[in-house]
C-alpha cells in the first residue's frame, strides 16, 4: 500500500471520531433521553460484545487475514458455559471452560491457516458452519436459562454509584491493552509489517506463522469472554446466539480505519467506530425505526468503509499526476 493510501486511511480513523462526536450531538437535540446516563448505559451494554471481538479483529485484519467465525465461536463458548454449568453446578468453572472452548475454536482456524496454508476466507466460512453446528450438538434446541441470579445481575446491573455496566470495565482494561500492543510494542510492529508484506516480514526474521496462529486463538479466546458477556445479559445460553455479531464486528473494524488489505489502522479508530454504531442503534431505537434499518446501516457502512477510502486514495493520486504533470512544450515560433 502506497504512503498516500496509507495517509488516507489515516485520516479517515480521525474522521470516525469527529462523526462519533456529530452523532452524540445530534442525536441529543432529536431526542431527549438520547444523552442520558441511562441511555448511555444501555448503548455500553448493547455493544458489549461488539467492542470485545472487535479489538482482536483488529489484529487479525491488519495481519491481511479475516476470521468469519467469530460469532459461531462466541455462540459455542457461551453453549459449554450453560453445559458446564449443568454439569458442575461451578459458575467460575463454567466461564473458564467457555474461555477455553473459544480458543481451542480460534487455535483451529490459526492451525488451518498457518500450518497448512488454507485461506483464513474459506477456513472460517467453514468453520462458522461447524461451531455452530456443535452448538445445537450441545443443546439442542434447548435454552440454559437457570443461571445463578448474582450472575445474572453483573449482565444487565450498573456499577454501584453510575449507569454504567459492569462489562464496562472489562471493554476499557482490554482496548487500552490492545491500544499498547499494538502501538508500543513490537509484536505490533510486527502485525504491521505482515499486514504490508508477509514476504518481505518473513525475510526480516519476522516469524509471521506464529504471530497469526497467536492472533487467531486470541481471537477465539475473547469469544469466550464476549460468551460470556452475552449468556449473563440475556441470562440464557442457547445454540442460536449472536447470529449476525460477524458482519457488525467486521464492520466496526472497517470503519474504524483498518485497512481490508492489512497494515494500516488503529484501535482507538475501531473503538470509535464500534460507539458510533452503538450511538446509531440507540437513536434508531428511540426515534421508533424498525430493527432490520440497523442491518441496512451495518451493511451501508461496511461498503463506505471499504469502497471510499479507495476512492479517495485514487482521486488523490489523479489528483497528484495532474499536478506534477510537466507543461506541454511551447509550439515553435514562425520564421
Amino acid at each position: 500500500m502506497t504512503a498516500r493510501s496509507r495517509a488516507s486511511w489515516l485520516g479517515w480513523d480521525r474522521g470516525v471520531v469527529v462523526l462519533l462526536v456529530v452523532t452524540v450531538l445530534v442525536g441529543g437535540r432529536v431526542s431527549p433521553e438520547f444523552g442520558s446516563a441511562t441511555n448511555l448505559g444501555f448503548v455500553l451494554a448493547d455493544i458489549g460484545e461488539i467492542f470485545l471481538v472487535a479489538l482482536p479483529m483488529t489484529l487479525v485484519i491488519m495481519t491481511g487475514e479475516i476470521d468469519l467465525s467469530v460469532a459461531s465461536t462466541t455462540a459455542l463458548a457461551g453453549c459449554v458455559l450453560g453445559r458446564v454449568w449443568h454439569l458442575t453446578g461451578s459458575m467460575p468453572l463454567a466461564c473458564l471452560a467457555a474461555v477455553g472452548a473459544g480458543l481451542v475454536c480460534g487455535a483451529v482456524n490459526g492451525f488451518l491457516v498457518t500450518r497448512l496454508g488454507l485461506g483464513s476466507l474459506a477456513v472460517t466460512i467453514g468453520t462458522l458452519g461447524l461451531y455452530r453446528g456443535l452448538c445445537y450438538a450441545l443443546l439442542g434446541d434447548s435454552t440454559v436459562a437457570d443461571f445463578p441470579a448474582g450472575w445474572t445481575d453483573l449482565g444487565y446491573s450498573s456499577v454501584p454509584g453510575t449507569q454504567l455496566p459492569w462489562s464496562t470495565p472489562l471493554l476499557v482494561v482490554l482496548a487500552l491493552a490492545f491500544g499498547v500492543v499494538l502501538h508500543l510494542t513490537r509484536s505490533g510492529r510486527w502485525m504491521v509489517a505482515i499486514g504490508q508484506s508477509a514476504e518481505a516480514a518473513r525475510f526480516a526474521g519476522v516469524p509471521v506463522a506464529r504471530v497469526k496462529f497467536a492472533l487467531f486463538a486470541l481471537t477465539g479466546a475473547v469469544c469466550g469472554l464476549a460468551s460470556i458477556v452475552y449468556d449473563l445479559r440475556f441470562a440464557s445460553a442457547r445454540p442460536d446466539a449472536a447470529v449476525g455479531l460477524e458482519l457488525a464486528v467486521i464492520a466496526s473494524a472497517l470503519f474504524g480505519g483498518v485497512s481490508i488489505f492489512g497494515g494500516v489502522g488503529t484501535v482507538w479508530g475501531v473503538c470509535a467506530a464500534v460507539l458510533f454504531l452503538g450511538a446509531t442503534r440507540s437513536l434508531l431505537v428511540l426515534r421508533d425505526v424498525p430493527s432490520n434499518a440497523l442491518t441496512i446501516i451495518t451493511g451501508g457502512l461496511l461498503l463506505a468503509s471499504v469502497m471510499v477510502p479507495v476512492a479517495a486514495a485514487r482521486l488523490g493520486g489523479l489528483w497528484s499526476a495532474r499536478v506534477t504533470r510537466p507543461p506541454a512544450p511551447a509550439a515553435a515560433s514562425e520564421t
